[in-house]
């Protein structure tokens, strides 16, 4: 049996900051208090987009980072979430809807 929810994924870089805070970890704390069913947080190893090249250093110090923050639960959950999500990343990323099946 396949049962229809929805996957968000959220593309950001590991050095970016809302406020002086983290935006993984206010990202995060986010979805939690929402009371999403879970997410999980993907390092990158390269990247580019509108903001630059994002690159993992293997030797050395870590700079720009790309992450990716993926979410999958029921779409009445996230959908009245994506305003303040939106909100929360600003030009800082891009934040994507798809349909998935779990079974």
């Amino acid at each position: 049996m396949r049962v229809k929810m929805w996957g968000v994924t959220i593309r950001i870089k590991k050095n970016d900051e809302v406020g002086g805070k983290r935006l993984e970890g206010l990202v995060i704390d986010f979805l939690i208090k929402a009371g999403v069913s879970g997410a999980t947080v993907w390092t990158g190893v390269d990247g580019f987009g509108k903001r630059g090249k994002s690159t993992l250093k293997l030797e050395g110090v870590t700079v720009n980072m790309p992450l990716i923050i993926e979410v999958i639960d029921e779409q009445v959950k996230l959908e009245p979430l994506l305003p303040e999500l939106k909100r929360i990343v600003g030009d800082n990323g891009l934040v994507s809807i798809q349909d998935i099946y779990m079974i």
